[in-house]
């Protein structure tokens, strides 16, 4: 079956290091970065990055599943205007604005609605039947101090905007599957 990465149909840029202390590349995701209705508690995962280009003004940072069965993926998380000097993001970070974990996004940074029109980190939830799914998060190294989007921007719009911004990406690819947790 055809493996679908979203990456490889934009413009390559160089790569650089993300790490994390929750998640690992090719690994199964923990049962906190499911989804609460899938038995987790969408808590985004502790990202580390370095290595970034010289030029470097902020950061953007997306979870995307290619695999969800709706033909155009699953966007669960997406913030930009990180500041360059922010180079780690600490597990929950993802959280609702207000609420525990929250605070640890810098001030200026826009966390834009994800599939579920919560501007927040949403955790796995395959459905059943779907198979493995690949959760893709990017750390976007990008050539301008801040993007002006509108809050409600779609993660597409994100997207759009960091296709001629974009100076280098650094991928992690977790897995996850129905009924893991």
């Amino acid at each position: 079956m055809f493996a679908y990465d979203p990456y490889t149909l934009l413009d390559q840029v160089p790569a650089f290091t993300v790490e994390s202390d929750d998640i690992a590349d090719g690994a199964p995701l923990p049962r906190a970065q499911y989804g609460a209705d899938a038995g987790g508690e969408d808590r985004s995962p502790h990202l580390r990055w370095s290595g970034f280009p010289e030029g470097t003004k902020s950061f953007a940072v997306t979870c995307f599943d290619p695999d969800a069965p709706t033909g155009s993926g699953f966007w669960h998380w997406a913030v930009t205007n990180i500041p360059a000097d922010v180079t780690e993001l600490a597990a929950g970070a993802g959280a609702p604005a207000g609420s525990p974990g929250s605070e640890a996004l810098p001030a200026s940074a826009l966390t834009l609605p994800n599939e579920l029109r919560l501007a927040q980190f949403v955790g796995a939830g395959p459905p059943e039947g779907t198979g493995v799914h690949r959760y893709i998060f990017v750390v976007h190294a990008v050539d301008v101090p801040a993007f002006d989007l509108d809050p409600q921007s779609t993660p597409a719009v994100l997207g759009f905007n960091l296709h001629f911004h974009t100076l280098g990406r650094a991928v992690l690819a977790a897995t996850g599957a129905f009924g893991a947790v």
